[in-house]
């Protein structure tokens, strides 16, 4: 098997970017999903922004722009926003921006809590027009979000030794790839559940099987973070335990990813679906409600957390994956009072 893609993800919603290579870290990718958009309600609440409910999200475009120097902390990325009547616009964002002075904002997800910064009103004004509501931009930091599932992957991450590769870096460049302080190893950024969703496109054949006159759906409606190629059966996925990279970087795969509506939206339009890629929720939830946890969504892909060993690596695109451990019987679900997905 091997890496066929690699996807991050800005901004928390929107669209992916898609990478030739990147570094692993407990974390996560360095540029993955350390921003998120809330809504600002009429009684000055805030609400997450999530794709499931929020479909023009998919109508954001992400691309990053690193300097040829490699100094990431002067890089940014642009968000393009492609209207359906042809008026593209577009902003650049600095992938750590300057936080003294910024207010806190606080955001829940999934019961973990975290204290963001409000961006600088450029930022809020462009998603505030594009949106055609009020809505506001958030950054991460360094205040990681608690993990609240069961993981045997992270428990020794206070143990890793970093590479070579990040020894190398700065102070503040090696916070922005490591993504805070050395005792934040059981923490997330605005992924929801794990620092990584990989899927295998091999149980893609299985999903194209469920829809009519040789309709493809998009593996990227799935919204992973590494893709495998060339597994030998359908859902094989559901028993890994752990992939080796390389020989060299150790994922661990923690638990099943279980699915919600977003997989129903037409990212052509911006809009919930129609026809058969519209009712891709359904089409799964007949066979593939397989974890106990979940027990009412069905399941794609694997949330994984980086082995504290891989620390600092790099993996590209090409890249050999072995299962390196298999288990028995299909995980499940655990995360702390989550037994459903939000709508």
């Amino acid at each position: 098997m091997k890496i066929s893609k690699i996807y991050t993800y800005p901004i928390k919603g929107i669209r992916e970017a898609e990478l030739d290579s990147v570094v692993v870290t407990q974390h996560g990718f360095p540029y993955d999903r350390r921003y998120m958009l809330l809504q600002v309600l009429e009684d000055g609440s805030l609400k997450n922004m999530a794709i499931a409910a929020y479909p023009a999200m998919s109508r954001y475009f992400p691309a990053l722009n690193l300097p040829e120097n490699g100094d990431v902390l002067k890089g940014t990325f642009t968000v393009t926003y492609k209207s359906l009547v042809g008026n593209d616009k577009r902003v650049d964002i600095p992938l750590k921006p300057k936080t003294a002075g910024l207010e806190r904002v606080e955001v829940m997800m999934h019961r973990s809590p975290t204290n963001a910064y409000k961006m600088p009103q450029q930022y809020n004004d462009f998603f505030t027009s594009t949106f055609g509501f009020d809505c506001i931009l958030v950054y991460l930091g360094s205040d990681m979000r608690k993990v609240l599932m069961s993981t045997d992957g992270n428990k020794q991450a206070s143990a890793a030794t970093p590479s070579s590769w990040l020894s190398s870096l700065s102070s503040k460049a090696t916070q922005l790839v490591v993504g805070g302080a050395a005792d934040q190893d059981r923490r997330i950024t605005f992924a929801d559940c794990a620092p990584y969703l990989i899927v295998s496109d091999k149980s893609m054949d299985d999903v194209h099987s469920r829809m009519n006159d040789g309709e493809q759906y998009d593996i990227v409606k799935f919204r992973p973070n590494i893709i495998v190629t060339g597994a030998a059966e359908v859902w094989e996925e559901d028993f890994w335990a752990e992939l080796t990279i390389n020989g060299t970087t150790k994922i661990e795969c923690e638990h099943n990813c279980a699915r919600c509506r977003s997989l129903n939206i037409d990212f052509a339009t911006g809009e919930p679906g129609t026809g058969e890629a519209g009712s891709m929720l359904k089409k799964l939830a007949t066979n593939r409600r397989v974890d106990p946890g979940m027990k009412w969504s069905p399941v794609f892909g694997r949330y994984s957390f980086l082995h504290p060993g891989s620390e600092g690596n790099e993996i590209k695109v090409g890249d050999e994956v072995v299962v390196s451990r298999r288990n028995d019987e299909r995980t499940k679900f655990d995360w702390e009072g989550l037994h459903t997905l939000p709508k």
